[in-house]
This record gives structure tokens, sequence and C-alpha cells, in this order.
């Protein structure tokens, strides 16, 4: 799952990459993105290792693009866009230690981002319009003639200055759109990057909302406490009285608001985490793991790490027939260890 970093220059984007990943920005890659992974942390991996003593753990991660820094006149923010149409989300990241006015750079942003899709859905109604024009079986013409339709309301819509996100389209328009990844349909985080010293966080904070939530991160000043020792950051933040931000908290935000989820597999060999979009089955969770296991798939074994936990192993599990077998259109939990039988 890739998570689009961008923001204005100078918006300290690049430094909140540097800190989520441990990737230090790329001058080469200034003009055209860097990308790196951010491992999910959970703190339920720790817990099954004490059950399995498994020889190897592996930790779903999220890949971060730093892309350029986008002009604040507009000018080429479309190209600089292009790079992030297959992210899952979007992250803005505003600066709020230099004075600047924040929401406006969100509101924007909002324009940057209807502008390039207006750029899209524009040029794909005028090539569209040219088909038209041709003969054409009359199948292959009624299915252009509707997706000219549906991007004429998607591009009434942008023109309104209503990101699609929020507005109320059809699944059946959806499926028209779908292909053209468009940025304001895509789920969006905002965070403040503000100043080392700043008091009163929640002015930004106050104003997120679920469709558009908000968090304050002093991102230089976490990246130079990352830099630290436990101890040394202890002593700092104690004498600086500061409360530090919770990077895992982050990054599982970010998972979130991605609309991904997690779920596990265990054993002697492994303990791992896999990442998978919220509301997914069974069967593209053995897809996610090994194309075989889907192709094969007979039924899913689920138990849930809350019960693993609470008495002790699989034996006990069993025991108590908290070992569930599931069809392939189970809808995987948050907290679900599975084992896929298969046939070859």
């Amino acid at each position: 799952m890739k998570i689009g970093l961008v923001g204005y220059q100078g918006s300290g984007k690049s430094t909140l990459f540097h800190w989520l990943t441990g990737v230090a920005p790329d001058p080469a890659a200034a003009h055209v993105g860097q990308s790196a992974m951010a491992a999910i942390p959970d703190p339920r991996i720790e817990k099954l290792c004490e059950v399995y003593h498994p020889k190897k753990v592996t930790i779903a991660s999220l890949e971060l693009v730093d892309t350029p820094g986008m002009s604040r006149a507009h000018e080429g923010n479309a190209a600089r866009l292009a790079m992030i149409r297959e992210a899952g989300c979007l992250v803005l990241v505003a600066a709020a230690f230099d004075g600047g006015d924040t929401m406006a750079d969100i509101r924007s942003f909002d324009e940057d981002l209807m502008l390039a899709d207006m750029e899209i859905v524009t040029g794909r109604i005028e090539r569209l319009e040219e088909s038209l024009k041709k003969p054409l079986p009359r199948p292959e013409h009624l299915q252009l003639e509707h997706e000219r339709e549906t991007l004429g309301i998607v591009l009434r819509a942008i023109e309104s200055g209503n990101p699609l996100r929020e507005s109320h389209m059809s699944e059946e328009q959806r499926k028209v759109t779908r292909a053209f990844r468009l940025l304001s349909e895509k789920p969006r985080l905002v965070i403040v990057n503000t100043a080392d010293d700043e008091s009163d966080p929640e002015r930004f904070t106050s104003r997120s909302t679920p469709e558009l939530p908000i968090l304050a991160v002093p991102a230089g000043l976490e990246l130079e406490l990352s830099k630290m020792s436990a101890e040394d950051r202890a002593e700092f933040e104690r004498e600086m009285d500061l409360v530090a931000t919770d990077r895992d908290h982050l990054i599982r935000t970010l998972m979130d608001v991605s609309g991904q989820m997690i779920f596990f597999t265990a054993g002697e060999k492994e303990v791992r985490t896999w990442l998978l979009r919220r509301g997914g089955t069974a069967l593209e969770a053995a897809d996610n793991i090994h194309t075989d296991l889907a192709r094969g798939f007979i039924r899913a074994e689920v138990m849930a790490v809350a019960d693993l936990l609470r008495v002790g192993g699989e034996r006990e599990i069993k025991a108590q027939h908290l070992m569930r077998q599931e069809p392939k259109d189970y809808v995987i939990q948050d907290d679900d260890i599975i084992f896929i039988r298969f046939s070859v």
C-alpha cells in the first residue's frame, strides 16, 4: 500500500518522510520523488512470539512516497501529483512554523487536486468525443457514450469545487472513474508540521473531522529526538517538558486512513503480519499470502489473538473449540490469526 506525502515547498514533508521511514531524503530524487518502507508496529507481535518462539518475525509495511515539493502558484503541480495516482491515500503536510496560513494551504491543496483531476477527465472526454464520431458497433458506442456521460457528471462536480470523495456518486459511476485513480477521490490525512516550541497544537487539531483528520507534529524536533538514545531522549523531554509524538500511533493512523487493516499468520517457523483492505475476505487474505493459496482455497482456520493469548496456546484453543472453520467469503477481522487449507 502506497501513501503519498505531498506538500508545498518548504513544508517539511521530506523531514517527516525521514522520521517515519528512517531513510534520509536523497537530493538527487528531489525532482522525481523517493519511496521507502515504514514498518507497521503492533504490540501483539511480541506476545505472539512468547507463545510460538518463531525462527522468524516479519512485519507488514506501508510504502511512503515523498513527492517533489509543490508550487503555491499551481504551476506544474499536476505533473508532480501524477506520480501518486496509485497511492491508496494522501498525506498533506502543511507548515505552521513560518507564520503561514495553514488552513489556506489546505484549501489551496484541494484546488491542486481538482485541477489535476480536471485535466485527466477533460482529456478523456475529448478522446471519447473523437471516438464517438467514428462508426462503431452499437454495444461499443453505447459503452463509450455511457462513459462520456458519467465523466461529464464528474467534471461538473469538480468544476463546482466539490472534491469527489464528498460527492454522492453511484457505484456504477465509481466503476467508470476507478481506472483514472482520481486524486480528489482518495482519503487523506493532514499533518500540520509545527514549530518545536508550539504551545497550542489544539488550534490545528480542533479543526479535525472524520472526513479530514488533522494531526499536529513538530517533524524537525521528532527527527532529532529519534537520533538520540532512549535515555538521552527521556532526559531531554523531561528537561524541556515535552510530550513526544507517538510515531507508532501515527503510522497506524496512516494505515487506518488508507482503509487497511492487519491480520496474522503464526507458527514456529514465522510470526507475521499482513496488510488487507478493511472488509477484505478470507480469499483475498489467502491471495495476499500467495496466489496458490487463493487458487486452491478450501477453507480458512481462524482464531483470535486475544483468545490465543488468554488460553496460552493452539492446543488449548482447539480444546476449547475456539478455532473456527470459515469459507472464502468470510470477512477478516483485525484480531484474526488465519491458516489457509488449500488443494494443490
